[in-house]
């Protein structure tokens, strides 16, 4: 049975964080604790670590997992262009619960999946997610659950579906909200010609809160007959993004 260490006693921090940045560094996965539900996270670098969560979740390329970073200077190591608008956003936003879809930096040598030619980014508000960004740099990170199977909220749940899939558990207590992060498609501002950013995901941000930043470049809400259709779809087809669209896979 893989280790799990709780990170709300200070005596297991230490050894828990140690083992976590361990696992990262020899390619395995570990699950953590972030501010929207627990993440299975690998060292972005390693295709065959990435391979190896896309695997524990019963994925496949198609579906290649976001990027978690420290910050906004990580992020444009990792990202071909950040718009003037995706500035305002990472302002208001980040750390916190929007994710970012953009062009990926052609020149970086890694290998997430089908991503063609994009990465989704966020920084998570979590102490512990981003202590290990600050130590291991950029992870990919998808939500700690099968596929077709909610997203953990708490590390018994991802232990139950993950098992010795993963090599460290960190436990940070049950999520506090438990709602994923939202995904939006900011390639859409890259060009000469801007187009209104599309909400791949309804997530810890709201629409409102996102066209308070972004005016007329958010696209418009959608229908209510659309809006009650994705209400009535299972948790984790929403948590996939946009299948047609930019990579996002299941994002925590």
């Amino acid at each position: 049975m893989s280790p799990v260490f709780d990170c709300r006693d200070e005596t297991q921090v230490l050894p828990g964080m140690r083992q976590a940045r361990q696992a990262i560094g020899r390619g395995e996965l570990i699950v953590m604790p972030t501010d929207t539900v627990y993440g299975v996270a690998a060292d972005a670098f390693s295709a065959s670590a990435v391979a190896a969560l896309l695997a524990a979740k019963g994925r496949g390329r198609q579906s290649p997992p976001p990027v978690l970073v420290a910050g906004i200077s990580t992020m444009r190591a990792l990202v071909a262009e950040v718009p003037e608008a995706v500035e305002r956003l990472v302002e208001a936003f980040w750390p916190g619960g929007l994710t970012i879809v953009l062009p990926a930096q052609p020149s970086l040598s890694w290998d997430l999946g089908e991503t063609r030619g994009t990465v989704a980014v966020r920084m998570p508000a979590d102490r512990f997610a981003l202590e290990l960004l600050e130590e291991c740099g950029p992870l990919a990170v998808s939500s700690a659950n099968l596929t077709k199977m909610p997203a953990a909220v708490s590390i018994d749940d991802a232990v139950r579906m993950l098992g010795d899939s993963v090599a460290v558990y960190l436990d940070g207590g049950p999520a506090a909200t438990g709602i994923a992060s939202t995904i939006i498609d900011a390639t859409t501002l890259v060009g000469a010609e801007p187009s209104p950013v599309r909400v791949l995901r309804d997530g810890a941000v709201s629409r409102e809160a996102l066209r308070d930043v972004l005016g007329e470049l958010l696209e418009p809400d959608p229908e209510p007959e659309h809006a009650e259709a994705a209400n009535r779809t299972p948790p984790e087809q929403r948590s996939s993004g946009d299948p047609g669209g930019p990579a996002g896979g299941s994002v925590a």
